[in-house]
């Protein structure tokens, strides 16, 4: 058995890495290529392209990578339709895997699209693209398969690999002392995975950080780089807002940072699920490039209250949120500081963190790879 994958960036690589291990257990002589990340290689992956070639995101900002993308989209309908695989698995990336899965339903190929594009939340008519585009949606969310259901389109809801994956936080002491933090209240710090999440971002974090080290002297702060790429550009904005001495910089490793910390402040996105399954008290921010924001205004492309995952799928918003222009240090500082003061909130938010957990923790790597097969199969 042949399966072809395309994993969008390092989130989508991880979910691949999980589904071809579930998949050789129940198929020890499939075989796996595509474009895919380091965990995806690891596991067995055949990389004909790396996945972070994919790490683009928004309205404006994809434009300069079109051509590259068309030229890669090209070149893998190519040798798949050359060579036919049981089934394909899109992983995330749904701008470009949405069309790619298209073409090769149409040619014959089975096709998964394994997490579902937000369509609840921004330019919902693309769930007409995902009728066309695949025989069935893999849901990492409760909410989204009643939306499919509605619309005719198979879905299956598997739950979140880090709900089964991670283990609760519990005490951050032990977290601290592996990484050699004495301090008396810490935070972790996340500015995005991507280059322009940390250029619109992460002054605006260090500057926050600032204020909270002027006005709670024990404080420390770690940060999770996500790729060595970022690093310069990170220590360059704590340079800026003097706080360099405060921060403790880690080569990736968000899970420990998260474990160590009272509170975590993050750009929105995948991490701020992972920072609830872990059941951490959570501050969230995001900024989108100035164009495309104006753009999503304009066409009323974006139509939710709130933006933060856990946010959607707890009956109260537990999860202070700043977006666009509510993104300042300030605001941010006062609510990281608003949870550091108040132990029995964030108890409170572990507690209905923990809930949250207990409803995606389905074994979603198994039950994703049950779901290929049986429509490799049929």
């Amino acid at each position: 058995m042949k399966i072809g994958l395309v994993a969008g960036e390092a989130s989508g690589d991880l979910l691949g890495a999980g589904l071809i291990r579930a998949l050789r257990e129940r198929a020890v002589d499939a075989s796996f290529e595509g474009v895919a990340g380091p965990a995806m290689v690891a596991a067995g992956c055949e990389q004909w392209e790396a996945s972070e070639s994919l790490a683009v995101m928004g309205l404006i900002e994809p434009l300069a990578h079109i051509p590259r993308l068309l030229r890669l989209r090209k070149e893998l309908l190519r040798r798949w339709k050359a060579s036919p695989p049981d089934v394909f698995v899109g992983i995330d990336a749904p701008d470009f895997n949405l069309g790619l899965e298209k073409k090769l339903r149409k040619s014959g190929i089975k096709t998964v699209h394994y997490v579902s594009p937000s369509v609840w939340a921004w330019r919902p008519g693309r769930i007409k693209t995902v009728k066309k585009a695949a025989d069935m949606v893999l849901c990492i969310l409760p909410f989204e398969k009643p939306l499919y259901d509605e619309c005719g389109i198979a879905a299956v809801f598997v739950g979140h690999p880090k709900a089964s994956s991670l283990s609760p936080a519990g005490n951050s002491l032990q977290a601290r002392q592996e990484l050699g933090v004495d301090a008396d209240e810490v935070v972790a710090v996340l500015p995005g995975s991507r280059s322009g999440e940390v250029n619109r971002l992460g002054s605006v974090f260090a500057d926050a950080a600032k204020l909270l080290a002027t006005a709670r002297p024990g404080i420390r702060f770690i940060t999770p780089v996500a790729t060595p790429a970022l690093r310069p550009l990170i220590e360059e904005q704590l340079a800026d807002a003097g706080v360099t001495d405060n921060f403790l910089l880690l080569d990736g490793d968000s899970e420990m940072a998260m474990r160590a910390a009272d509170v975590v402040l993050l750009a929105s996105g995948t991490a701020a699920l992972e920072s609830a399954m872990l059941e951490r008290p959570t501050v969230a921010a995001y900024r989108l490039a100035r164009m495309t924001a104006a753009i999503a205004r304009t066409l009323r492309l974006v139509n939710l209250s709130h933006f933060t995952l856990p946010n959607l799928m707890t009956e109260l918003p537990l999860v202070p949120e700043f977006i666009q222009e509510d993104a300042q240090p300030a605001a941010i500082a006062d609510a990281v500081a608003a949870m550091l003061d108040d132990p029995e909130r964030r108890r409170l938010i572990s507690d209905e963190f923990a809930k949250l957990r207990q409803e995606l923790a389905l074994d979603a790597d198994q039950r994703a790879a049950e779901s290929v097969l049986a429509l490799a199969q049929s």
